[in-house]
């Protein structure tokens, strides 16, 4: 009773479907005792099939159909002329072991004659499922599998918070008065009152220590420190070719071997040009222990404060003490 149901359910939602294709053209509806009808099904009850005919309605069994072709309209007559058998195949009779009618699909009435075949077969069908739906609308929706795992144990576990950036450690330094002391690589030396600490000298300035110089840099002093094994020479050397790639017209003035600090050091005194502005510098390389300090002063040599000035940087180099904390 159920599938009947859904059956004439079905057939009452095609009729609207049906009645305007009836206008135009009507199905082939063919007997298993050989004979044809032409017509559009527009009823299905107790097992008939009600079909309307230019002659009126006719009620023809279920169980005597033996096929339906369905006659398509003008513009699809290539599709009827190929589905439509020829009189010379067609068997006068249907053979016993065909248990089931044949719908044969053309173009878009192949949807229609699948629900036809629905009833023919008494297959459950789907419920109010127009004909001129497309077959892939027809299709039931994916059924999403379920897994029994609970969602807490499915959700991807957070990611861990980044370690915090580890900020390199301060130096320990300090300003007494005129002096500068450092004591993370244990030296100080004067610093002139007019000089401020730049800060960020070791970011800015490879293997610097620091910097020091006037507000508006026309004076600087950078020391520098580097781990190595060779001798005071050889790295002061080194240095002083760097200073070469550094300025232009580079020329060197003095090099001399020296003590600063109680360590064997190498000094220069040199001029060159760099970002617009005539320099005056002096190198002192400071070998101790396996460690190369490196003390650059340089100032404006086109200022009239240059005597000034160099005289404060040779203070300072001079100053360089290694046994103070």
């Amino acid at each position: 009773m159920h599938t009947v149901r859904r059956s004439l359910t079905i057939l009452s939602a095609l009729l609207c479907a049906w009645t305007l294709a009836s206008v135009a053209y009507a199905d082939e509806i063919r007997l298993k005792d050989g004979k044809k009808l032409h017509g559009v099904i527009v009823a299905y009850e107790d097992n008939m099939f009600k079909v309307k005919t230019d002659f009126g309605y006719v009620l023809v069994e279920k169980d005597k159909i033996a096929s339906i072709i369905p006659d398509t309209p003008a513009d699809s007559g290539e599709a009827k002329t190929a589905t439509k058998p020829t009189a010379k195949t067609e068997p006068a009779t249907v053979s016993k072991k065909a248990a089931t009618p044949e719908i044969a699909p053309a173009g878009a009435d192949a949807n229609k004659q699948a629900k036809t075949a629905a009833i023919l077969n008494n297959a459950p069908a789907r419920p109010e499922m127009p004909l001129t739906t497309a077959k892939s609308d027809a299709s039931p929706p994916a059924i999403k599998s379920v897994n029994a795992t609970p969602k807490a144990t499915l959700a991807a576990p957070a990611a861990a918070p980044p370690p915090p950036k580890e900020e390199p450690p301060p130096v320990r330094e300090e300003i007494q008065g005129n002096l500068y002391i450092n004591h993370e690589f244990g030296f100080r030396m004067y610093k002139a009152p007019s000089w401020q600490i730049i800060e960020g000298a070791g970011q800015n300035l490879p293997n610097a220590i620091v910097a020091m110089g006037t507000n508006n840099e026309s004076t600087l002093l950078v020391v520098g420190h580097e781990k190595t094994k060779s001798a005071v020479e050889p790295a002061a050397q080194a240095v002083e070719s760097k200073l070469r790639e550094v300025y232009e017209n580079y020329r060197l003035i003095l090099q001399r071997k020296t003590v600063v600090g109680g360590s064997p050091a190498m000094e220069y005194h040199y001029r060159g040009m760099a970002d617009g502005h005539d320099w005056s510098g002096t190198l002192a390389v400071v070998a101790r222990d396996g460690d190369v300090f490196t003390v650059l002063g340089m100032t404006f040599a086109d200022s009239d404060l240059i005597q000034i000035q160099e005289n404060v940087i040779s203070r300072a180099i001079a100053s360089l003490d290694f046994n103070g904390k």
